[in-house]
């Protein structure tokens, strides 16, 4: 399967502004590309790509004030099936972890694992461990939090989420990370695109998503908190701690989003590839 990929945001800046941008696909993901999905801004400015501590691939620029766009437009190659699930997919215990999940056992800014510990126990504690647990805890936050746009907050945290049983993706996502550390299961956040391509209409707009991802039975399995249902074309972009690790953009000063698109469309094999905007490659 084929899917054209990208997203435009249309930033108003008062003065010049650095921005940090995670709008690539994840470099686990590269090799798939038909047509690389390269960054474009408007006005043109220099740009700089590195990869984080996670390994999520990043680029950073100054923006001029004014009005400033950023597309991101290329086509990508997708196994095109469902979420996988593996209910069999076991519980590590803590010594028996790899070194490198151990970080995703820790609180973080927005998950509260600690806090939040005593009310997991409370609520999962008599769910069978594994696959099954973590499963359990994703229901639960797919029916607490009711889902609202109009709702969202950049200082949400999963504690406050739990309390208010309100917000967006990031809120789902944040809250079963909390709940997953607390149960001693490394978690981590993630965002990307997520594609309506084998659903029914009607659609709603394009947007990004976050999820998450638990370590089980050897490996890291996705979990959606917020759809609780299979989807095809999910592509990751990045994941980290928690949202704080993956904003999309940053902006180091007053900004203003005057615009916002993204799109995950499926294209017909016999079709040409979509062609993305020419543009040098940004400086390293």
């Amino acid at each position: 399967m084929r899917i054209h990929i990208g997203c435009e945001l249309v930033f108003q800046l008062p003065y010049p502004t650095p921005i940090l941008m995670l709008l690539n696909v994840h470099p686990t993901r590269e090799a798939d590309l038909e047509v690389k999905d390269t960054i474009v801004t408007e006005p043109a400015v220099p740009m700089e790509r590195f990869d984080d501590m996670f390994g999520n691939r990043c680029t950073r620029l100054v923006a001029p004030a004014g009005r400033f766009a950023i597309t991101v437009d290329g086509v990508i190659r997708d196994g095109g099936d469902w979420d996988a699930v593996d209910e069999a997919a076991a519980q590590h215990p803590i010594e028996d972890l790899p070194t490198d999940t151990l970080g995703f056992l820790l609180a973080s800014r927005f998950c509260e694992s600690d806090d939040l510990s005593n009310e997991a126990w409370r609520l999962f504690g008599g769910t069978e461990p594994g696959w099954k647990r973590v499963k359990a805890i994703v229901d639960f936050v797919h029916r607490h939090i009711a889902f609202d746009y109009q709702d969202a907050s950049v200082s949400r945290t999963a504690a406050i989420a739990y309390a208010e049983g309100r917000g967006v993706c990031r809120d789902y996502a944040h809250l079963a990370v909390a709940f997953c550390r607390a149960m001693n299961f490394p978690a981590r956040y993630c965002t990307g695109y997520i594609s309506d391509i084998g659903l029914e209409p009607p659609f709603g707009p394009g947007d990004f998503a976050a999820w998450i991802e638990v370590y089980l039975g050897g490996r890291w399995h996705m979990f959606d908190p917020r759809n609780n249902a299979p989807r095809k074309g999910r592509i990751l972009m990045a994941y980290g701690r928690d949202a704080a690790d993956v904003s999309l953009t940053h902006t180091f000063g007053s900004s203003w989003l005057d615009g916002f698109r993204v799109w995950t469309d499926e294209i017909p094999e016999a079709a040409p590839a979509v062609a993305a905007v020419p543009v040098p490659e940004p400086a390293v």
